[in-house]
């Protein structure tokens, strides 16, 4: 009697238990990127895009990628995509969602407040890219490019150093936007997408310094390129040199910075930076006949052009009280902490003296002399 029991209880728990809550990868649809801009016609709310890939059979069956648009505005990042949800008969994947662009007016200090959703959902990656976007990220979202090929999103082939590794380009990943923005000492920077007027093309050589100020800081192409090799150690880039009638066009493939603070007599504040740049390379292009016995001439004529444009960079963020290095992060961190230390390098940076020295490495002057 046990044993049928046993069975027929069995039996019973089986028919109870609920069916499989997985569902089909047809009934899914990835979200590739995902765009902020101001709302219109909601005060002090969020206008979000969702830029999701459209399935295909195979590859060769489509010469160009499918995207779908999504737009809704919300007085919250999450309320809108939950509105969005309503408007497809499919789940919303944001789990292989690689690019988050913001619209370049919302590049301020308070962005941490809309920024707190994509740290807190679960299924969105820190290692997403952050950009910003002019002149919407609904417009930036919405290019597509001639040569993005099938089953592929350019946005992310620019970031990462995946695919374009130009020393132009800044990536800014998402679990380091938000360290930098509650960090004292120190700006994020973050790439600034553009398109052409045509509207099929991107265009990636600008970055922006997040700040509390209204209008964020732009650095230009130059500027990033001083950013990036810097602070980044990016290579592949170039410098022009002028001298006279004299013009070099160099090729660096190796670039490192390293710095450490002066301390003031009698006290703690700093009173100087002493920053030492070491970059080798070669001589790309020149107007004029070279030689390899005045290599060091060459040298250097390229580092006194170089740390000129390295001291112009540094003097102009200390002017607008910007510090996209970290010095003042660096600064916290090297010292004992004390409750004023912040407080004392606050005090110290519009005043402090750049000393500069760029040790460049000439390693040939091409294949012809």
């Amino acid at each position: 009697m046990s044993k049928w029991f046993m069975v027929v209880l069995c039996m019973s728990g089986v028919l109870l238990q609920y069916g499989c809550a997985f569902k089909d990868i047809d009934k899914r649809l990835f979200v590739s990127a995902i765009g902020i801009d101001p709302a219109e016609n909601v005060e002090n709310g969020y206008k979000v895009t969702l830029k999701v890939a459209l399935p295909f059979g195979a590859i060769k069956d489509s010469e160009r990628p499918s995207f779908a648009y999504l737009s809704r505005e919300g007085q919250s990042i999450g309320e809108a995509i939950r509105m969005l949800e309503t408007h497809v008969d499919k789940v919303l994947e944001l789990g292989h969602m690689k690019t988050i662009i913001v619209h370049e007016k919302l590049l301020r200090d308070d962005m941490q407040s809309f920024m707190d959703y994509f740290i807190r959902r679960g299924d969105i990656q820190l290692i997403a890219y952050v950009a910003g976007a002019r002149p919407s990220a609904e417009t930036i979202l919405k290019v597509e490019p001639n040569t993005e090929a099938p089953a592929s999103v350019a946005l992310i082939n620019f970031f990462g150093a995946t695919a374009n590794d130009s020393p132009y380009v800044v990536t800014t990943y998402l679990f380091q936007l938000r360290r930098d923005i509650l960090a004292d000492g120190i700006n994020p920077v973050l790439p600034l997408i553009e398109t052409n007027a045509g509207g099929d093309e991107l265009i990636v050589n600008n970055s922006v310094v997040v700040d509390g100020r209204e209008d964020p800081a732009v650095l230009s192409t130059i500027e990033t390129k001083y950013f990036n090799s810097l602070l980044k150690d990016s290579t592949g880039f170039t410098y022009l040199v002028k001298e006279g009638s004299l013009k070099l066009l160099l090729n660096f493939s190796q670039s490192k910075m390293t710095y450490q603070f002066v301390p003031s007599k009698g006290s703690g504040a700093p009173r100087a930076i002493d920053m030492h740049i070491v970059m080798k390379g070669t001589i790309g292009e020149a107007n004029k006949d070279l030689s390899i016995a005045k290599l060091d001439d060459y040298n250097s004529l390229a580092s006194k052009d170089v740390k000129q444009r390295v001291m112009h960079f540094l003097t102009k963020m200390q002017e607008e009280n910007l510090d996209p290095f970290g010095f003042g992060l660096r600064y916290r961190a090297t010292r004992l902490h004390t409750e004023d230390i912040f407080t004392t390098w606050q005090k110290a940076y519009p005043d402090i003296e750049f000393k500069v020295t760029v040790d460049v490495k000439l390693q040939g002057t091409g294949s012809i002399e």
